[in-house]
């Protein structure tokens, strides 16, 4: 989804880099991958292209964090809504 990002922090030796892979358009995610000692992570379309791509040593690789968008959550909504718009899950008046 547009917007999720992916910091990869490194030992650059004396000191640590961080990089950012950001999906940039809509429709675009970020996925992570290691392979064979390697830490890949793409920004790829929705029929799977990849856009770019970073690669880092597994070894050199200190911190990978992925931070999606937050998204709305369905299950958190009332299942309906009453129509005089009180709470249908309210306790009032029931004894």
């Amino acid at each position: 989804m547009k917007g999720d990002r992916v910091e990869i922090v490194v030992d650059a030796g004396d000191t640590t880099r961080t990089y950012e892979v950001v999906a940039s358009r809509a429709g675009r995610r970020v996925e992570t991958a290691v392979r064979r000692g390697v830490v890949e992570v793409s920004e790829v379309t929705r029929n799977g292209s990849v856009v770019r791509t970073a690669r880092f040593m597994a070894t050199r690789v200190l911190a990978l964090v992925e931070q999606p968008v937050p998204r709305e959550d369905l299950s958190e909504r009332p299942l309906r809504e009453d129509p005089k718009g009180q709470d249908p899950l309210s306790t009032q008046g029931s004894t």
